[in-house]
């Protein structure tokens, strides 16, 4: 029998409500013997563009950033370790907006399904419904599941 997927693409924001799309994800991965790739994508720099650029500011903000990434790859790791055990790679896209580093990574590594959660850091869930996850499902050139 022909596995579904071979290559899943895992968007995690480290959020909550991203917990249980890395179940999801992971639980897919293990399933059809596919790779999956966790990836975080770190929002560009919110410069205002006011005054001087402070360096220190934007060093705060990509190590805060990288620290989030980190926790969040160690959350799907973990969950990838159980039994049996998936491979996971981590990656992180920076300078590029969410949906645009979801997509573009997608065609990158040749992912045939993409999974992210419906809303994620954002918090204004209803209003925004994943307005990230709404981008991604309309540029994904592959299927997009979108986990609550």
């Amino acid at each position: 029998m022909e596995r579904m997927f071979k290559h899943i693409l895992f968007a995690t924001d480290g959020s909550p409500a991203s917990a249980n799309a890395a179940r999801l994800a992971v639980g897919l991965a293990r399933t059809h013997g596919a790779a999956l790739t966790a990836l975080y994508v770190v929002d560009p720099y919110p410069y205002l563009g006011v005054g001087e650029a402070n360096p220190l500011g934007f060093q705060a903000y990509m190590s805060a950033a990288m620290q989030h990434a980190s926790s969040a790859h160690t959350d799907v790791a973990q969950l990838a370790a159980e039994e049996p055990p998936v491979d996971v790679h981590v990656r992180t896209a920076e300078d590029i907006g969410a949906s645009t580093g979801i997509t573009q990574t997608a065609r990158e590594i040749g992912a045939d399904l993409i999974v992210v959660g419906s809303h994620g850091r954002t918090g204004i869930s209803r209003l925004m419904l994943g307005s990230v996850a709404a981008r991604v499902v309309a540029e994904s050139p592959v299927p997009v599941l979108v986990a609550r």
